[in-house]
């Protein structure tokens, strides 16, 4: 396997574990979310519905947002990848549809409106209420398992993307002259360096 297959392979490891998607099947949804977004078009979800694809977009952004290093989740074509996916894979429809339910029905009780209607200090409260299993409330049981999978379909589908790959700065299979070593930033942050102790 070469640097390039174990990146991929592990970007849709917790995808294939969570919605019982095969990595052919991740790295066609991946190829086939790049012509998409390269396409003439504005991509038609095809198993979304128009409130639930608001929902979607927003909550993979929030997770994977834009920074100074790269693009956010929808720029990487996320929601297009879990839209395409899920097509493909009937057995996580119920679980999705399901869990953006109980997202705007619990944003609904606890603030009066649906999750993208929230102000953003109410999405972060009620996202940091179930981000961290071993700190959820009792009563988010579903929802921690719902936002857990979701989170991970996210990463799945962002580091299988043509941005995904360049945020984590893979280089491909580039022959060197010479290996300049682990930077030094790296190195500190570890805690060890290339100097022999005496």
């Amino acid at each position: 396997m070469n640097r390039r297959d174990a990146v991929r392979a592990m970007s849709v490891a917790a995808l294939v574990a969570a919605f019982r998607v095969t990595p052919a099947e991740a790295d066609r949804a991946a190829r086939a979310v790049e012509r998409a977004l390269n396409g003439p078009q504005a991509y038609e979800p095809q198993f979304f519905t128009a409130d639930e694809w608001e929902t979607v977009r927003m909550l993979v952004d929030l997770i994977i947002p834009a920074d100074e290093r790269s693009g956010s989740a929808t720029d990487a074509g996320v929601p297009e990848f879990m839209d395409f996916t899920l097509v493909d894979r009937p057995s996580g429809q119920a679980p999705m549809r399901g869990g953006l339910m109980w997202l705007d029905l619990s944003c609904n009780d606890r603030y009066g409106r649906r999750f993208v209607r929230c102000s953003d200090d109410q999405r972060k409260e009620f996202l940091d209420d179930i981000a961290w299993p071993d700190r959820a409330p009792e009563h988010t049981v579903q929802g921690v398992a719902f936002f857990n999978s979701f989170r991970d379909f996210t990463a799945s589908g962002f580091f299988s993307s043509k941005i995904g790959v360049q945020d984590v700065r893979y280089e491909g299979n580039v022959a060197r002259r010479e290996w300049p070593g682990c930077p030094p930033d790296v190195l500190q942050h570890l805690g060890v360096s290339y100097e022999d102790e005496p």
